[in-house]
């Protein structure tokens, strides 16, 4: 069995929400065994972001200005011209991605560690669809930076490692109904 084929993410944990009116923002928040610079070039070169973030971008977003994110693994492939809006390494970066608002801070914790946080405005209906998302995708991140790489695992491949489970936890958490979504699963 492979090391992929082992992989089940933990439970939900680590993520809340935000409420200002009609404008909700996940915040999710990660402690890393790896120092903020490992982080932050994990979050802004092309060639790690693909291999565990659910989108690929056109050049290294360690600098402000404009970039192009193309959703990964989604059945239409979607490009989204963007701005990054703030970096500063290694502790923080904005952009948007879509018509959401993306905010990674990374702080230094114990010898060697970061604290990782990211703020995402999402659809309020589609809040816990994001948190089990996300929660993948900083799993697969963690074991990339500890050298024992999983793989990207996004869109309909996230639904083979527990994706449905962490969407109704995150739901039942942030007090949501989540949206039904029936995957074509059926091997071709």
């Amino acid at each position: 069995m492979s090391h992929r084929a082992k992989y089940t993410p933990g439970p939900a944990a680590g993520a809340r929400v935000q409420k200002e009116g009609e404008k909700w923002t996940l915040v999710l928040v990660r402690d890393l065994r790896h120092p903020p610079a490992k982080v932050w070039q994990a979050l802004t070169d092309p060639a790690h972001l693909a291999q565990w973030a659910p989108f690929d971008a056109d050049r290294n977003m360690a600098s402000v200005g404009p970039v192009k994110l193309s959703t990964a693994g989604a059945p239409t492939p979607m490009v989204a011209e963007t701005t990054v809006k703030r970096a500063e390494p290694p502790k923080l970066l904005e952009y948007s991605w879509g018509q959401q608002d993306l905010r990674w801070e990374l702080e230094p914790t114990g010898a060697n560690g970061t604290r990782l946080t990211l703020w995402h405005n999402i659809d309020r209906g589609f809040i816990s669809w994001g948190a089990a998302g996300w929660h993948i995708c900083f799993d697969v991140l963690d074991q990339l930076l500890s050298g024992d790489p999983l793989g990207r695992i996004v869109g309909p491949d996230a639904m083979q490692y527990d994706w449905q489970r962490l969407n109704s936890e995150y739901a039942e958490q942030f007090g949501v109904q989540s949206p039904t979504w029936k995957a074509n699963t059926s091997k071709q």
